[in-house]
């Protein structure tokens, strides 16, 4: 995790210095600020609980860059956006089968769950709101 930030963060200077050169001038070496959960369900076309489940396991795995994540994970992140989490998280799980599977490791003891590449397009794609 630590080595992909580092990477990253590389990857930022490595292009503001390209920017640099191609503009001419300094460019503020500012860093975006990051996107809340909130915010990213707010970009989401979200109309039931299943999809909410999807889009919260999506922004823990791929926007946030944590490989899985256990029924734990989607409770806190339910509560850092402001919403109540689904009595049966589980069931919500299972109905994204064709989206999320179940991890060979364990995380923290507990089952623990993945997206799959059709996950991820579904948020990216059939979660995207008509203005985007």
């Amino acid at each position: 995790m630590n080595e992909l930030k580092t990477k990253i963060n590389d990857l930022e200077k490595r292009v503001i210095k390209l920017e640099e050169k191609i503009l001419g001038n300094k460019i503020e070496n500012k860093r975006p600020k990051p996107q809340s959960i909130r915010e990213f369900l707010s970009t989401k076309n979200i109309n039931n609980d299943r999809e909410r489940t999807l889009a919260i396991a999506y922004f823990f795995e791929v926007v946030e860059g944590n490989e899985l994540f256990n029924v734990n994970d989607l409770k806190k992140y339910f509560s850092l956006a402001k919403f109540k989490a689904p009595t049966n998280l589980n069931d919500q799980i299972n109905k994204n089968a064709n989206f999320i599977m179940e991890a060979k490791d364990k995380k923290e003891g507990m089952k623990a769950w993945t997206l799959t590449d059709t996950g991820e397009k579904e948020v990216e794609n059939n979660l995207r709101k008509e203005n985007e």
